[in-house]
């Protein structure tokens, strides 16, 4: 496998109630390689975005999380682990996918939509110490074999996109080699080029939108997102407008 690091250890569990949690208790308890992938067929209790759960069909998906120690980055930049996890999918799904055919999008803050349909969500965890990081653990589900997914009609996955059954370690490695890309560039500092390409891929950047906010839907154009994560939104009286992950909800 063409990386350095990410993916080089990997832990097996044929069965966890999340891989987040383990990865988490883990480095709680012993000396874990950056890189390391906490990886698994069939995870019970998936955790998501807003306290929301992330269910997997067993062996049917990508769910795993990788350990990273950023401790070059201060703790205020944060949002920029989800910008290069949302840009390391997008590649993944961009090598797959015909672009032709296939809008595949950033939903703030970091899921991952095709043809405005969920098939991949993340969930970052963090320790910080005096406004550095000690360690992050990137939970990433991908949505790849998987057919039915109950009464949620806003998710689809790869097969139910291609109608073809595809190999769920080999896009795993795939993911690695982007995330170890696009984690090396944060590394190096080239912040100006990681914004550039994740508002390239953001849904509705520059465009009128529907949006949801204390049960108030409202007309606002995205406009980008504040270093701290905030979402930017220009709202119909031109006045602009940052929200937070809880404070706002896309109407699509």
């Amino acid at each position: 496998m063409a990386t350095l690091f990410i993916g080089q250890n990997k832990v097996f569990l044929p069965e966890t109630d999340s891989t987040n949690s383990y990865a988490i208790t883990m480095l709680k308890n012993v000396n874990c390689i950056e890189g390391t992938v906490v990886y698994t067929n069939h995870q019970t209790k998936g955790k998501g975005q807003r306290g929301n759960s992330w269910m997997s069909d067993s062996s049917m998906n990508i769910t795993l999380s990788v350990i990273l120690k950023p401790v070059f980055l201060p703790s205020k930049k944060a949002f920029y682990l989800s910008k290069i996890t949302a840009l390391a999918i997008h590649d993944v799904l961009t090598d797959i996918l015909d672009n032709s055919q296939f809008d595949i999008k950033i939903k703030w803050p970091n899921d991952i939509l095709v043809n405005n349909k969920k098939i991949a969500g993340v969930l970052i965890e963090n320790s910080v110490t005096d406004d550095y990081f000690n360690w992050s653990v990137i939970g990433i589900g991908l949505n790849v074999n998987q057919t039915q997914f109950g009464d949620l009609t806003s998710a689809t996955s790869l097969i139910n996109i291609t109608n073809k059954n595809l190999v769920v370690d080999e896009i795993s490695e795939k993911l690695f080699v982007y995330l170890e890309k696009w984690y090396l560039k944060l590394k190096q500092n080239k912040i100006t080029e990681i914004n550039e390409a994740y508002l390239k891929y953001l849904l509705g950047i520059n465009n009128k939108m529907k949006f949801k906010h204390n049960n108030i839907v409202f007309n606002g154009v995205v406009i980008g997102v504040s270093e701290q994560g905030l979402l930017e939104v220009l709202m119909e009286n031109n006045i602009k407008r940052s929200f937070d992950i809880k404070e706002i909800t896309f109407i699509i």
